[in-house]
């Protein structure tokens, strides 16, 4: 009875909102997802679902004329008297293989070239006429997973949300988005106003389907996909990446020729489609596309291949070919998951005479209305443009149950009492205690994670216990914490408390309170890792890091005063201690020593520093200029434009010491900046300079720092970092300034050259200078190779450096990975 019920709910919810309603499927009575049915002469439509099912809301009774497009099909009109509603139209499509007509290649030019190169001319005269324009958008999101594992990593994953069947197959996730969106060419600006939003179990509601995400726009001469710059077919240099071939030609509904032309792309490895796209025959616009691109392709090796369908229709009165509807189907390979994923998405209520005014673009690049993740059911099935199909209905029926049950303190508790066990190496790997009834958490690192190795005190390990709690789902949270550091060759504890609050996830407000003591190195921003240093010293003998001992309390705090504008600030006040090596130990290499702790002069044992007490405060700012924001319901983000610079200006002052020799004022700055050159690559700058307004005898700490390295492995910021500049060495109590540019080829050199573009392998190519008063510059250039490795599996990269000061220059090899270049 209950199974029935669910299923007369499920009929009665898809029926009831229908106006023109039905099925439509292919020769053998199979349904056909994603057809695009809208009334002839409008860009007024709908799609059918996974199961072929469409609805298509309209209230004029008597001849209607319906449109049924699917790429790969004969389009179907059909004209039909409609007396009362709901009214049911089931419609057969045929293959457009069948229609297509042969076309015989010319031996002296290939008639898809000419094709193509008269939609790169006209792209511009067809973008204009859709230059500005109000649409409805409403998009759907679907992961489905089979055989999922019951544990990854040793950890159990649980039933992703409910959604698992016993063969631990199901939908994982469910969403839906209905919004409003403007766009305008000149100047560009584009807006998007949520309306409803919903995700299948979960309680905010916000999806991930949002109308810039999906913005595949093939006229653009790159498309932006998964983070990757994918080269388009009609790209104005689309003949580098490609080649094309005519299938066939076929004439639409309105006695337009269109003609299906096949992409090929020139080098497999290249950022490039695969696939069909289709043009009209005079107008030489897009009809539809069907393009596949894989995961090697856009530098994402999770997704074994994605796969894009367009439809575009005609709509008479503005002469516009506008996208009506676009899918974006995927699969994933990840530790075990195998995952299929569709995102779909269906535009309606073109408005291309739109009136804008000075306050129709702003800033806010997406918002939210008022109650928007907070739909009820009888809202979504009034409004919803494609229908759902039984399996996703029940999924949010079963998932809003569950959703109830889980958020329970008895469900909750259940799950905390399993996870909360201790285990036999608990101590050793770290153990978490949770409350997720109450939104807190206790955890402790874990002795492995704890260890390390200094030449100052020798092993050393680093417990730490740490308190968490969300107030709420709106970014209240705060954190206390505590660290007891102890030394086995120099026998010192140093303990440390610090205390974390945030307010919001809005303007985001921070602070930060910490005391204690412990060991810092010299600057500040820890050139070298504890993991480094601690190999580095145990298994070469070589202690490039150096520290010293400070007693302290520091307060730093720092929000959002605007989006795109970030205030920072901090104070400290602290007892510096200089501090010598206190062991000789290491695991090979037993006769040789370690350089002293003195990064002023590495072989003697005396202190780099006298020891004293000083305040050290520091006030900053970083503008990131024309960036725009997005508006969730309870937090906000910026969203950089990579057309304009990113700034930071500073400022920090010491005092309060002793000896007035040791105070200084230090103004400082920073420009930052990522460029696309299309086909050329990526372009990338990072420019830092700096001036101590008096030149006095500071504490070394005080000096500034250019980030260098000598270990071989480069390092994990490159745009910040010098490749094999020593440590300290160029440290300054005086003016300064640094300089860092990367190009990143991408595939524009090496796929050009055979057998070599087959590795796929990006060259890159740097230059960086570091100047300060009264020294002769140094310099560094280096060539390298990215996208080293096996298969979709390419972060690896080689640089050769080589570096020039004062006559003398230096050759190195550095290896290292590309994450996060």
């Amino acid at each position: 009875m209950k199974n029935f019920t669910l299923v007369l709910f499920f009929l009665t919810s898809f029926f009831s909102s229908a106006q023109i309603r039905g099925k439509v499927v292919n020769k053998n009575n199979e349904p056909l997802p994603f057809v695009s049915i809208y009334l002839e002469n409008s860009l007024k439509g709908t799609t059918t679902n996974d199961n072929g099912f469409y609805e298509l809301p309209t209230s004029k009774k008597g001849k209607q004329t319906v449109v049924f497009q699917f790429l790969g099909f004969k389009t179907v009109k059909k004209e039909v008297t409609i007396n009362q509603f709901p009214f049911e139209l089931n419609i057969k499509m045929a293959e457009e293989e069948k229609l297509l007509e042969e076309v015989t290649v010319s031996s002296t030019e290939n008639p898809a070239n000419v094709i193509i190169r008269k939609v790169i001319a006209s792209k511009e005269k067809n973008t204009n006429k859709s230059g500005k324009y109000k649409a409805d958008f409403y998009s759907r999101g679907l992961f489905k997973i089979k055989n999922a594992p019951k544990k990854i990593l040793g950890q159990e994953i649980g039933d992703l949300g409910g959604g698992l069947d016993s063969t631990r197959s199901g939908i994982i996730y469910l969403s839906e988005t209905i919004s409003k969106i403007w766009y305008q060419k000149r100047p560009k600006n584009f807006k998007e106003v949520i309306v409803a939003s919903k995700v299948s179990g979960q309680d905010n509601g916000i999806s991930f389907n949002r109308a810039a995400d999906v913005n595949f726009n093939l006229y653009k001469n790159l498309v932006p996909v998964a983070d990757t710059d994918i080269f388009s077919p009609i790209s104005n240099y689309t003949f580098s990446y490609y080649k094309f071939k005519l299938i066939g030609t076929f004439y639409d509904e309105n006695g337009k020729l269109i003609s299906k032309i096949k992409i090929i792309p020139r080098r497999e490895n290249d950022r490039v489609f695969g696939g069909h796209i289709y043009i009209v025959e005079d107008d030489w616009a897009i009809y539809g596309a069907d393009l596949t691109i894989t995961g090697a392709q856009i530098n994402n090796p999770a997704i074994d291949v994605l796969h894009i369908k367009q439809n575009y229709n005609y709509e008479p009165k503005s002469g516009i070919w506008a996208l009506l509807l676009q899918t974006i189907d995927f699969k994933v390979g990840f530790l075990g998951f195998n995952i299929d994923g569709r995102f779909s998405a269906s535009y309606s209520n073109y408005n291309f005479s739109p009136e804008f005014n000075t306050e129709t673009f702003g800033k806010e690049i997406l918002s939210f209305n008022d109650n928007a993740t907070k739909k009820d059911s009888v809202y979504w099935n009034e409004l919803r443009s494609v229908p759902l199909t039984l399996e996703e209905q029940k999924d949010y029926v079963v998932k809003d149950s569950i959703k109830v049950v889980r958020k329970s303190k008895k469900y909750l508790d259940s799950v905390d009492t399993r996870s909360n066990k201790l285990k036999i190496l608990s101590p050793i790997l770290g153990y978490t205690y949770r409350n997720s009834y109450d939104k807190w958490s206790l955890n402790f690192n874990g002795f492995i994670e704890s260890i390390r190795f200094n030449t100052v005190q020798g092993f050393n390990f680093n417990p730490e216990l740490s308190y968490y709690k969300r107030v709420n789902d709106k970014g209240n949270v705060w954190s206390l914490s505590g660290s007891i550091n102890y030394g086995f060759s120099d026998e010192k504890f140093r303990p440390v408390v610090s205390f974390y609050k945030k307010w919001n996830n809005i303007d985001k407000p921070r602070l930060s309170i910490s005391a204690g003591n412990k060991l810092s190195q010299f600057d500040e921003r820890n050139p070298v890792s504890n993991l480094n240093n601690t190999i580095y010293s145990l298994m070469f003998k070589e202690n490039f890091a150096k520290f010293f001992s400070k007693s302290f309390a520091s307060v730093s705090f720092s929000q959002e005063l605007y989006p795109g504008i970030q205030f920072f600030s901090s104070a400290e006040y602290a007892d510096r201690r200089p501090v010598v090596n206190t062991t000789d130990y290491s695991f090979f290499n037993r006769d040789g020593t370690f350089e002293a702790n003195n990064p002023i002069n590495p072989i003697s044992n005396t202190a780099s520093f006298t020891k004293h007490r000083i305040i050290k405060t520091q006030i900053a700012t970083t503008i990131n200029f024309g960036s725009k924001y997005i508006s969730y319901p309870d937090s906000r983000f910026t969203v950089r434009n990579n057309a304009f610079p990113t700034l930071t200006l500073g400022y920090r002052k010491t005092f309060g010491s002793e000896n007035s020799e040791f105070h200084s004022d230090l103004l400082f700055s920073r420009l930052t900046q990522y460029l696309s050159l299309g086909n050329l690559g990526d372009f990338d700058y990072n420019l830092r300079g700096g001036i101590f307004l008096e030149q006095k005898n500071i504490p070394f700490m005080d000096f500034y720092h250019p980030l260098a390295n000598e270990i071989d492995l480069a390092p994990s910021d490159r745009l910040s970092s010098f490749f094999i500049m020593p440590y300290y060495d160029f440290s300054t109590n005086d003016s300064y300034a640094e300089m860092h540019v990367q190009h990143n080829f991408k595939g524009f050199l090496l796929n050009k050259i055979p057998l070599i573009n087959k590795l796929n392998f990006h060259t890159v190519i740097g230059a960086k200078g570091y100047f300060s008063g009264g020294r002769k510059p140094y310099s560094e250039y280096s060539i390298g190779l990215d996208n080293i490795g096996w298969g979709k599996w390419r972060f690896l990269r080689f640089d050769f450096v080589q570096s020039n000061f004062n006559g003398v220059k230096e050759n190195r090899f550095l290896f290292g990975i590309s994450l996060f270049d």
